[in-house]
């Protein structure tokens, strides 16, 4: 029994010991880990704290607008009620505004700005109208007070070129150029290039001109500053230049000046419906010499003046119905017959410019469609406007060569860089 015990005990300080080595084997490897600094930030770096944020979504949104700006275009159709609407205008301000009319100028597409306040209080609202002018329309006590002023325009130069496909005014609109321009591209070469017959697939063009802007928006587009066209391989080019005496006009790069002392024809843009010569005349139906050229037009086409020059006739003669007669410099003189009325002002003795409007396509005397009826004399003899040479214009005086060269090196050298940039797209 006195064994047993003796046993037990010896048993119970072995597991002690045991006990005691393993504890100590812990703390000894804790004792070798836990003084790498690395770990403790290791240890730390795992520990998730959660803590409650209190979030205020109102105190970090931006507060309301007072004011509103808007655009809008009145469209063909629209209503006066309804653009006020879409600007945001208040129905109160709107009836007031229809009331006192103060919209009557606004015509399909005008932009329209409007600054409203945030119940749809209108503040101001502009437009433009005509040429150039800008209608302001400004709360003032009690109503609006509507004012009209000529508008702030900006003016930028801008560059475009094209290549032709089918026609000149195609072209252009491919490019962006805008119709005014394309019609002073067709002026300006009008005197070198046939547009109705001379024009071949491939020919191009490069054109800088104005362009007016109100408020950073494109409004209209102003003068043709420099030009090129190439036309069956040739290259023409052409320079605006105002002399000293404020007269500008369009130039060769070397100045001779562009502008024939006689337009080839005096419409803008039409066809020929009956050429010079012999032909069965269709109001008379016989044989006879046509001594001009017949352009087809729609009737109301404007019909300019071929040459600077002084009224000799505008009335009423015979098979020519409505006629102006211009005797210009020298042997030169024009017709225009069969027209539908005269340009203001157009009477005997009255001086115009070229290209100057001097009456309008019309169908009177012996025609059968409207049409203008053109002839060019020289000393009272028709001879043929779209084969004889015309004479040129003035080119720039010899004094005013030197500042017309330093002018023209600025706008050549931009030709030149579009002109190359042209080549390499068609390569």
């Amino acid at each position: 029994m006195a064994e047993h015990h003796l046993l037990t005990r010896v048993g119970l300080v072995r597991i002690a010991a045991l006990l005691g080595l393993a504890v100590w084997g812990i703390v000894a490897a804790f004792a070798t880990i836990s003084p790498d600094p690395d770990a403790r930030e290791l240890m730390l770096a795992n520990t998730s704290t959660l803590e409650t944020l209190d979030l205020r979504p109102q105190a970090s949104l931006l507060p309301a607008p007072a004011t509103y700006a808007r655009e809008e275009t009145f469209s063909s159709g629209d209503t006066l009620a309804r653009l006020l609407q879409r600007l945001g205008v208040s129905d109160a301000d709107t009836r007031q505004l229809l009331r006192a009319r103060a919209l009557r100028l606004v015509r399909p597409g005008s932009t329209v700005d409007a600054t409203v306040d945030a119940s749809g209080g209108l503040i101001n609202l502009s437009f433009l109208v005509g040429r150039d002018a800008l209608v302001t329309v400004r709360r003032e006590a009690g109503g609006f007070k509507v004012e009209q002023a000529a508008a702030p325009l900006s003016t930028r130069v801008a560059i475009k070129s094209g290549v032709i496909q089918s026609s000149l005014f195609g072209a252009t609109d491919a490019a962006g150029v805008p119709d005014h321009v394309a019609m002073q591209l067709a002026d300006i070469f009008g005197g070198d290039i046939d547009f109705y017959r001379d024009l071949r697939k491939g020919d191009r063009f490069a054109v800088i001109y104005e362009m007016h802007d109100l408020n950073g928006r494109p409004v209209r587009s102003g003068r043709v500053l420099a030009a090129e066209f190439v036309n069956q391989g040739k290259s023409y080019r052409a320079l605006y230049y105002a002399g000293p005496d404020g007269r500008g006009g369009y130039y060769s790069p070397d100045g001779k000046n562009l502008r024939k002392a006689f337009l080839r024809a005096p419409l803008e843009f039409s066809r020929i419906s009956s050429g010079f010569g012999m032909r069965l005349h269709p109001f008379l139906n016989t044989w006879k010499q046509h001594r001009g050229i017949d352009y087809a037009a729609p009737s109301g086409t404007r019909v300019r003046a071929a040459g600077d020059g002084v009224v000799r006739f505008a009335g009423r003669e015979r098979g020519y119905g409505n006629v102006v007669i211009l005797q210009h410099w020298g042997p030169y003189s024009t017709v225009y017959g069969h027209l539908r009325g005269f340009a203001p002002g157009i009477r005997r003795g009255t001086r115009v410019t070229q290209g100057e409007v001097i009456g309008y396509v019309g169908q009177t005397g012996w025609a059968t469609g409207p049409h203008l009826h053109y002839e060019f004399r020289i000393a009272g003899v028709a001879r043929n406007p779209l084969t004889i040479a015309m004479p040129s214009a003035q080119p720039v005086a010899t004094r005013d060569l030197p500042a017309f060269r330093r002018y023209a090196a600025s706008l050549s050298a931009r030709l030149d860089l579009i002109a190359g940039t042209n080549l390499a797209l068609l390569e």
